[in-house]
């Protein structure tokens, strides 16, 4: 038989820099709740999410700093471009993700927002530990060196 050909996620905000400036320890997907204008705006693909990360309040986790424009057809239904955003889990994963922001003095970053194959937006979030200077050139170091590997074996090959 033959198997189903899975759409490819259309990715609407990726924060790159992420995994650059962290060190990830557990990834999540989490749903997030929007109004109809930012998921328009989403889907212009104008969304910055370089500078957000997500905060408990209540009990709950609250997507915050996420940038999505308004989205200029809407006129007076517009939304306020830098609002928290509430993120959707279940009870025991948001219970895990505040635990270990607590316990261990951990961040939750989002990674990136996109759109999956029924068209709902979500958001990959990541729990994550601040890499100090040294792991940073550390990781630059073996990136160049994959690179250079690479190289020589692509000239050699």
């Amino acid at each position: 038989m033959a198997e189903k050909d899975a759409k490819p996620r259309r990715i609407a905000a990726e924060n790159r820099k992420a995994r650059f400036e962290y060190a990830i320890a557990d990834t999540v997907e989490a749903g997030i709740a929007l109004q109809g204008s930012e998921v328009k705006s989403l889907r212009a693909g104008r969304a910055t999410i370089g500078e957000s990360y997500a905060a408990e309040k209540n009990g709950e986790l609250f997507l915050v700093n996420a940038y999505i424009p308004e989205y200029l057809e809407a006129h007076q239904f517009n939304h306020e471009t830098k609002r928290p955003r509430k993120l959707l889990l279940h009870r025991r994963q948001a219970d895990k993700l505040i635990a270990a922001v607590q316990r261990e003095g951990m961040t939750i970053v989002p990674l990136k927002i996109y759109f999956n194959d029924r068209g709902r937006a979500k958001v990959e979030i990541a729990l994550a530990k601040g890499k100090n200077t040294a792991d940073k050139r550390e990781t630059a170091k073996k990136r160049d060196w994959d690179r250079e590997k690479s190289r020589l074996l692509r000239d050699k090959g």
